[in-house]
């Protein structure tokens, strides 16, 4: 139960922080990505967290500008992940693992 709570704490915290600190602006106070930094691309961690940060004031035409294959991503892996559990089939690790590469 402990667990919980603190991870529970840990995440409104990091959501928290995300609302507030604007990953859009260079000069925030976020670490710089290593990847940008080698290549001057923007990596698809990148876009997470300004689709988070966009999501979080309900800018849904900029999250969707962001990552459009994270946030579709991530709640079709949960239904299906859903869907094989109620059926009884058993989920494979490596297909879960491969789907989340692919969205992030």
């Amino acid at each position: 139960m402990y667990a919980a709570a603190a991870s529970g704490a840990v995440l409104a915290g990091a959501l928290g922080y995300i609302g507030l600190v604007d990953p859009h602006n260079t000069h925030s106070l976020y670490p710089g990505c290593p990847f940008k930094s080698l290549t001057g691309w923007n990596c698809p961690f990148c876009g997470g967290l300004r689709m988070t940060h966009d999501l979080l004031h309900g800018d849904a035409a900029a999250s969707i500008n962001d990552n459009v294959l994270l946030l579709i991503g991530i709640p079709v892996l949960v239904a299906w992940i859903v869907l094989r559990r109620r059926s009884g089939r058993s989920l494979r690790p490596v297909a879960v693992w491969v789907t989340i590469v692919v969205i992030s």
